[in-house]
């Protein structure tokens, strides 16, 4: 059985990770009082404005998809809605009708893929941004990869720091986690996407291809 790597710091069995980079949290004197709503697409929106503001958790909090909810509920978050696509620009069509007459504010990493507050603003829904964390990569990373194995691409940033450390094998199968971190992939690289956008589906499609 071939190997398969995972470019992330969330440990699963029979999968190897490589913490291809870090998170850092930007911390905002903002006063969040004033909004009816805040959006999550990442667990780590969640945890970095938990890390300098406690007024969210009194805030309805509308979250992409089941695994980032949860993680609202854990920190003490109240949560109104759970997106049904996992994807940023469909999810934003789900909030249109949710978010009319609101005033809402997106929690947001410094790069982000989606057009989710565009589509939002296109449909005069009151929404702002804060930029709570950014991903850095991870320049430490010493570990070889096998041939023949399965790497599994959660984000673009996940990519873009991958190809900064390592050269590509042809020998390699790549497992991308949604359409639009697929995009950022090299045009070289040959890849399978996951039916839903969860880490736990790419390991199953990843284990698929590793025989």
């Amino acid at each position: 059985m071939a190997k398969i790597y995972l470019l992330s710091n969330q440990k699963y069995e029979d999968v190897q990770n490589i913490e291809i980079f870090k998170i850092e949290y930007i911390k905002s004197y903002i006063d969040l009082k004033k909004y009816d709503a805040l959006v999550f697409t990442s667990k780590n929106g969640v945890y970095s404005l938990n890390s300098f503001n406690n007024d969210w958790k009194n805030i309805p909090s509308y979250a992409i998809a089941e695994k980032t909810a949860k993680i609202i509920n854990k920190e003490g978050g109240n949560v109104k809605f759970i997106g049904q696509s996992g994807h940023g620009n469909d999810f934003a069509k789900e909030l249109i009708p949710l978010l009319k007459d609101k005033k809402a504010l997106y929690i947001r990493a410094l790069k982000v893929v989606s057009n989710l507050v565009e589509t939002l603003k296109n449909a005069n829904i009151n929404i702002d941004e804060l930029t709570t964390y950014k991903t850095v990569c991870n320049d430490n990373i010493k570990e070889k990869i096998e041939k023949n194995s399965s790497i599994i691409f959660t984000s673009p940033s996940s990519i873009e720091c991958f190809f900064k450390i390592y050269t590509w094998d042809k020998s390699f199968k790549a497992i991308v986690i949604g359409k639009t971190t697929a995009k950022y992939l090299p045009d070289y690289v040959d890849f399978k996407i996951s039916n839903k956008t969860s880490i736990e589906e790419c390991i199953k499609l990843a284990m698929l291809d590793s025989f």
